[in-house]
């Protein structure tokens, strides 16, 4: 066999492996009321060294030889900027609307508190991990960016949650979404600048990328949005063959040109999913989301395997056993605890304030989307790379299990009854979104997708 035809057939057999485990986990975390993306993670990381690599064989090198991961990685980042154009097409602006007055104490606890923790544990961490791959890693751009990721929550995966506990028409869930929503806004603009300080050489370089990223975003608002709100008034059902290919098409050209700008690739598949037409009744959305989130949906677990590959927890030492406990522990003080405290000051039950600071807590796919562009830039060792994967991994998984507890009375009946899993469409649901089957709905997006 040609090796080129080796490297092809090795990838699509790698491909065919990673599906059929995601399903069978995924199935089994959900017969234990755990998101999807709990078993995506999962798998990803016993299909790596952390687990497969310590039989012997070398397995993860004979499913994943060297040769084919980049292959794999360029599925995987279709998957994800897929995703991440879903996300921006759903992102429900109107949970942010007439919130703020209300419940602007709760928000700025929910960013402020964690970014702290997050920069106060860099400054204990730095030492064991400023150096990546022979280059040191600067303190600020360390520092902010743990800060980030200690602010994340994955909305997506929440809102999946927030449906599956009943919890959507209560005033607890819904003030979950609307702070998740501004919280992951946000987040991912100051990420944006992260990424910007990194990449850019120098004071003027940045300077430089954050001047494209505002004309970027001029251009994106008002030329791109309104041009596409014309396009979907005119689409006809003549057009419908090609609308979801020419909507990918923009995606990818979008995050093509933050690519080069300098601040990733998944901000632009996410800026143009924001400046997408809303209206859900219209043909445009109809017949080019269900595709394009299908296709996210079936190349998303690759993405999972490679974040894996990247995981190596028989790098932990015993120091790095006591950081990843520290690194989990900042995490729920941070957001479970500032949000439930903040809330409890704002006239909210300790009950409910519990469960708001427990909803805030998960991380989901959001954190690994996250966390890869941190591995990607150099400011994450694999070591602290790892650690982080399994913080996202608990932070999600103990969401249902403590929600369980908290919403059952003293006989052991749920106060609020589980709502059955609709086909599609929970996390729209939960959100407020009917008929949509948003960027939500199977990972745990964790995004049900299993973005969250």
């Amino acid at each position: 066999m040609p090796h080129s035809e080796w490297i092809t057939v090795t990838a699509i057999g790698g491909i065919a492996l990673i599906l059929a485990l995601t399903a069978v986990v995924t199935a089994l975390c959900r017969r234990i009321k755990q998101p999807a993306v709990i078993g995506e993670i999962t798998v990803g990381i016993c299909l790596g060294p952390s687990l497969l690599g310590l039989l012997p064989g070398g397995l993860p090198e004979r499913f994943f030889p060297a040769e084919i991961r980049p292959h794999l990685g360029v599925v995987s980042q279709v998957g994800l900027l897929l995703f991440m154009f879903i996300i921006g097409w759903e992102f429900n602006s109107g949970a942010l609307k007439g919130r703020f007055r209300s419940t602007g104490t709760i928000w700025i606890s929910s960013l402020a508190l964690p970014m702290a923790l997050g920069i106060g544990l860099a400054w204990l961490i730095y030492g064991s991990h400023d150096v990546v791959n022979g280059h040191t890693v600067p303190f600020t751009e360390f520092a902010l960016y743990l800060g980030v990721a200690m602010s994340i929550t994955a909305f997506p995966v929440l809102a999946r949650i927030i449906a599956e506990q009943g919890l959507q028409s209560t005033r607890t869930g819904t003030l979950a979404l609307g702070l998740a929503a501004a919280d992951d806004l946000l987040a991912w603009c100051m990420l944006a600048v992260v990424v910007a300080l990194t990449t850019a050489t120098g004071t003027a370089g940045f300077l430089t990328v954050m001047a494209w990223s505002a004309v970027y975003v001029a251009v994106m608002l008002w030329l791109v949005r309104p041009a596409l709100a014309a396009v979907g008034d005119r689409l006809k059902v003549a057009h419908t063959p090609y609308v979801a290919v020419l909507v990918a098409a923009g995606a990818f050209t979008s995050a093509f040109t933050t690519s080069h700008i300098g601040i990733h690739a998944i901000f632009g598949a996410f800026m143009f999913g924001l400046v997408m037409p809303r209206r859900r009744d219209s043909l445009l959305h109809r017949v080019a989301l269900p595709p394009l989130e299908s296709a996210g949906k079936l190349l998303l677990p690759v993405f999972f395997v490679v974040t894996g590959l990247s995981v190596d927890l028989t790098t932990l030492t015993a120091g790095g056993v006591l950081q990843m406990v520290a690194i989990i522990a900042v995490a729920c003080l941070g957001k479970l605890g500032g949000v439930a405290l903040s809330a409890r000051l704002t006239g909210m039950g300790w009950k409910d304030a519990t469960v708001l600071g427990v909803l805030m807590n998960t991380r989901g796919l959001t954190e690994l989307v996250l966390l890869n562009v941190g591995l990607s830039l150099g400011l994450l060792t694999v070591q602290l790379f790892s650690a982080m994967v399994l913080m996202a991994l608990v932070t999600t998984g103990i969401a249902a299990p403590v929600l369980n507890l908290l919403l059952r009375d003293r006989t052991g009946t749920p106060l609020v009854a589980t709502a059955p899993r609709p086909a599609d469409g929970t996390e729209a649901a939960a959100a407020g979104r009917p008929g949509v089957a948003g960027a939500t709905a199977g990972h745990g997006h964790g995004h049900g997708h299993g973005v969250g």
